[in-house]
């Protein structure tokens, strides 16, 4: 058996919409899914990943994690442009905590900048370094 990559992973959040509008902020789409168990759900679709979305309180989602809280994830997003990125979270009022600066990705040097999302998410969005 070989691990070939990250399919999806969870984010519990105090509010879906708040998360969806800023992961939108960031590329993302919102689709939802789950509706032939009758329990709808929101994932954010970018690329060939997805986040699920599951609510805090009031959302039993199962399995999950033992702990689920909000603000407890750091997790880093790769895009092609920083400087974009930096004027689409302008456009809606989040600011850079830090950056860019030079970090170490999967695959090489990145630039990265720092942001929190609604719950106090630490997001890392990176983009790797042009070889010249």
């Amino acid at each position: 058996m070989s691990l070939q990559g990250i399919d999806h992973f969870v984010l519990t959040v105090s509010d879906i919409n708040a998360a969806v509008e800023f992961y939108q902020a960031l590329g993302m789409e919102r689709r939802e899914f789950g509706a032939e168990t009758g329990k709808v759900r929101v994932a954010l679709h970018f690329g060939a990943q997805k986040i699920n979305l599951h609510r805090a309180m009031g959302e039993p989602a199962t399995p999950k994690a033992d702990n689920p809280g909000t603000g407890t994830a750091d997790f880093c997003l790769i895009d092609n442009d920083l400087t974009d990125v930096a004027r689409r979270l302008a456009a809606v009022n989040v600011p850079i905590e830090l950056g860019p600066v030079a970090r170490t990705g999967a695959s090489g040097p990145i630039r990265s900048i720092y942001v929190r999302d609604p719950d106090g998410n630490l997001v890392e969005i990176a983009a790797y370094e042009r070889n010249s």
